[in-house]
């Protein structure tokens, strides 16, 4: 007997358009909020944006484009509605009640963050990950217990739909609270034991993978490492950190592959995964990974910086490493075109010209799919490997 192939969820997507982000950014937005989308498994049919000073404090959206909203999604049969920021509690019963006004309706409201832990759900594999997951999803979901208690059972599926692990759960604030203080200490637990794991890796320099979700970090650590970490072109493919063992020429030291950054990273996330950014925070070295041929690839960068400094590890030594130069890509300007120069029209060879000549970290072009300028990145990092060894275990120098 042949499995009936699972109906693919269909979604539309809402942001909007303020003077904190213009129509541009509300669209970069809105793109990365597709590419989600797609890792999650949906097909977007559709985008709305509204101008809107402040988001309505009752349904985010103005009363005309959320009839918009409503009449696409009768007439389409679409089974999600995604915001591009985090509602509030109120916000979303309020959605949920309008969007919803026919009986057998069920269209699901997820925003952004619940979006998020969605993927992070379904891409948690070890027991570590999780326990993340599952406390940043309690977390979430606390202010939010009227009527999402169903979308917790493991027998249904989709966004919106990965619950935190059990099957009937009661509606009690207090237990929801056990429930989040337990996997607290659950967590507190293998914080000390990774903690541990880390103290007992000896005295080797220990250099970490930082960056944007999606930037090749992966590929970089199998490339270094000669592993077998898992890479693929979707959002949050690396939840848990990995740690590998490389060597250059005599050389060797740790390096580790991390969780990628994100714009609007969901704050519940970034407490959960504390233990997993302990692995930056005591790192010798980093390595900042750069998807150059993004067009948002500086504002990606200025999301990892702000995130560095706000776990602390903000002033340590980096490299920072321009990756994708094979997918670069530049629109040309006529001689004759009067019009001002965008950041579309600048070549990766001006880019190198501009402020990324007077950085004061270093940093390299590379292609790690296509193994482009490799030999000149391992240079650096050996170089970098070495100066900091020599000056931390000077007994050892006879090494080099």
């Amino acid at each position: 007997m042949h499995e009936t192939a699972k109906k693919q969820e269909t979604a539309i997507l809402v942001g909007l358009i303020n003077r904190m982000q213009d129509e541009e950014t509300a669209t970069e937005y809105l793109d990365e909020l597709e590419f989600l989308t797609d890792t999650a498994g949906a097909k977007v049919l559709k985008r709305y944006t509204q101008r809107l000073e402040h988001p309505d404090s009752r349904t985010f959206i103005g009363s005309g484009k959320l009839n918009d909203v409503k009449s696409f999604v009768k007439a389409n049969k679409v089974d999600i509605v995604i915001f591009d920021d985090e509602l509030s509690p109120a916000q979303q019963r309020n959605l949920e009640k309008e969007i919803n006004d026919e009986k057998d309706s069920k269209v699901k409201v997820v925003d952004r963050t619940r979006l998020i832990l969605d993927i992070f759900a379904s891409r948690a594999r070890t027991a570590h990950a999780k326990t993340q997951v599952e406390l940043a999803q309690y977390i979430y979901m606390l202010p939010r217990l009227t009527k999402m208690w169903s979308h917790l059972d493991r027998i249904k599926g989709g966004i919106g739909m990965k619950g935190a692990g059990e099957t009937e759960i009661e509606t009690d604030r207090r237990i929801v609270r056990d429930r989040i203080s337990l996997l607290k200490e659950r967590l507190e637990t293998i914080d000390k034991q990774m903690e541990t794991q880390r103290k007992n890796r000896g005295d080797m320099i220990r250099v970490a993978l930082v960056g944007y979700t999606n930037v090749g970090k992966s590929t970089i650590m199998n490339m270094l490492s000669k592993s077998d970490v898992f890479a693929e072109n979707k959002l949050f493919a690396t939840l848990d950190t990995t740690v590998r063992k490389v060597v250059i020429e005599n050389l060797p030291f740790l390096l580790s592959d991390t969780v990628g950054f994100i714009r609007k990273l969901p704050t519940t996330l970034v407490e959960s995964f504390k233990s997993t950014l302990d692995e930056v925070r005591e790192a010798d070295i980093l390595l900042h990974v750069v998807d150059i041929s993004h067009p948002s690839f500086e504002d990606h960068m200025n999301v990892v910086n702000q995130t560095l400094t706000d776990i602390g590890a903000g002033d340590k030594p980096t490299i920072i490493v321009f990756n994708k130069i094979d997918a670069f890509q530049f629109e040309q300007k006529d001689v004759d075109d009067l019009s001002p120069v965008t950041k579309h029209n600048i070549s990766l060879e001006q880019w190198k010209k501009t402020w990324m000549s007077s950085l004061n970290a270093q940093c390299i072009f590379i292609s790690a799919a296509n193994k482009e300028n490799i030999d000149e990145f391992r240079k650096m990092l050996y170089d970098k490997v070495k100066d900091m060894h020599m000056k931390r275990y000077p007994y050892n120098n006879f090494l080099y």
